[in-house]
């Protein structure tokens, strides 16, 4: 995703397009009825005014700024840093002016010559620039006010609050809503990918898939060779069949918390699949951290490992993944000849140790825990459960 030279924000593309033009359209609105908000206060206080002129002057900066600041936030490429600075430039400079166009005694009486004209410049900035921003324009509102008045009362106090409030709600709401227009436009691009692979699905389907089946089936009629040339054909159709029936991405696009590498348990589990192996997933990501994942994917194929070593040929195994929240369990079951009572703790006794180091001790070194069911007969079920 492309970040934002001017605020370091990362956004998405056409995201300026988006959620961010009603925030500028209603500040535009706020920024233009605070100006009729702020010449009507000053025509009411008119005549307390010193130098009533200059005072129609700075209404004209505000005005002309109001114009100027509509026309740049309206546009993307102008909402550069420089233009929240220039805007809180001309509002600290319009608030400022009323210490020399009020004179003594006027603040007393009446808000400072911006009133609440001033506020569309830190909420400006805070949509750009987020909270920060937001709250080093309300502080600096209180230090331009205190000057001003040249004492910390309830006025300051209540200006800066108001401001430091507002400034920091649409900050933190403009932050919230990047982000959520992000995963959106990231949803929207894996819906139109999943379509794609299903298009390619179907007529991967009606071609490869259906050939490399026949092939099976016949070199298994036939024997010999060819009977080695079926088995073959049907391990790469299995293959090929789980390639185009993943629809998951390999992330959701958004960018991990500092220190974490996560990545999806269903991904190397899922390219297990064979013609005597089959896989099943949650329809949705089962994302852990990639340690985890590496280790349960080594747990599993010496599962699978043990089935090819120690039962007959064409022995089928199934794997199961589940995501229960704060665990993950993942099953390897097959159809094998099972163990009497006692085979495992006697093999790991005579020194093997495949299911004892490389199944139960990786699971146990993850803070999992391993259950294993199996009688003669009855086939074998490993069952893996760790926490994420």
């Amino acid at each position: 995703m492309p970040k934002d030279a001017a605020t370091g924000r990362t956004d998405a593309p056409g995201a300026a397009m988006g959620f961010e033009v009603p925030l500028w359209r209603g500040i535009a609105v706020f920024r233009t009825a605070a100006l009729v908000h702020a010449v009507a206060l000053m025509l009411q206080h008119l005549g307390r005014m010193d130098h009533p002129a200059l005072a129609w002057a700075v209404i004209v900066v505000m005005a002309a700024w109001t114009a100027v600041a509509g026309y740049a936030y309206a546009r993307p490429a102008l909402r550069g840093w420089p233009l929240p600075a220039a805007d809180l430039g001309v509002a600290f400079a319009c608030m400022l002016s009323t210490g020399v166009v009020g004179g003594a005694g006027y603040l007393d009486a009446a808000p400072p010559l911006t009133a609440t004209w001033f506020a569309a410049a830190p909420l400006s900035a805070a949509v750009l620039g987020g909270r920060r921003w937001a709250v080093g324009a309300a502080l600096g509102y209180g230090v331009a006010d205190l000057l001003l008045r040249g004492e910390f009362g309830a006025a300051v106090l209540n200006g800066v609050v108001l401001l430091l409030l507002a400034g920091y709600a649409v900050g933190y709401m403009a932050h919230i809503a990047a982000e959520s227009e992000r995963r959106f436009a990231r949803a929207v691009e894996l819906e139109a990918r999943t379509r794609e692979r299903e298009r390619l699905a179907r007529s991967i389907h009606d071609s490869v898939l259906q050939v490399l089946a026949m092939v099976q089936r016949r070199g298994t009629e036939l024997g010999g060779e060819a009977a080695e040339l079926g088995r073959l054909a049907g391990e790469q159709e299995a293959a090929l069949r789980g390639l185009v029936g993943r629809d998951r991405p390999a992330g959701d696009g958004v960018d991990p918390p500092p220190g974490t590498d996560r990545t999806d348990l269903c991904g190397p589990l899922a390219a297990l699949g064979s013609a005597t192996v089959t896989v099943s997933t949650p329809a949705t990501e089962v994302p852990v951290p990639a340690l985890l994942a590496a280790e349960v994917e080594a747990a599993v194929r010496a599962a699978l490992a043990n089935v090819d070593r120690h039962c007959p040929p064409g022995t089928r195994s199934w794997i199961l993944v589940e995501d229960e929240g704060d665990t993950v369990t993942v099953t390897v079951r097959d159809d094998g000849p099972g163990m009497p009572a006692g085979r495992v703790e006697q093999a790991a006794a005579d020194g093997r140790l495949g299911i004892a180091q490389s199944i139960t001790g990786r699971i146990r070194d993850l803070g999992g825990e391993v259950a294993i069911s199996t009688a003669p007969g009855e086939g074998t079920e490993i069952e893996m459960r760790v926490p994420r």
